[in-house]
């Protein structure tokens, strides 16, 4: 694991084409502003997980599961809060 120190508005590239900066930080919360293609899937740990787990359920499940849980959702977008400014 890399362990960098970052200070409000720094960023972190990451290849050519995502990077991360820091937006602020309250306490023990930080809030990252992260700018990656659309074909580059960027979630929080938990959602993660939860696509993860839903994605080896439907596997196991059936391909008549996979076609109605594969739109639901779809254009859904949580937990996002719009950044306006120069980062």
């Amino acid at each position: 694991m890399l362990i960098l120190t970052r200070s409000i508005g720094q960023r972190i590239r990451i290849s050519d084409d995502i990077s991360i900066t820091v937006l602020d930080v309250q306490g023990m919360q930080v809030k990252l502003g992260i700018e990656a293609p659309k074909d580059i899937e960027v979630h929080r740990e938990e959602i993660y997980q939860r696509i993860a787990m839903e994605r080896v359920r439907r596997e196991a499940g059936g391909a008549e599961e996979v076609e109605a849980e594969e739109t639901e959702g779809v254009g859904e977008v949580e937990d996002v809060e719009e950044i306006s400014g120069n980062c």
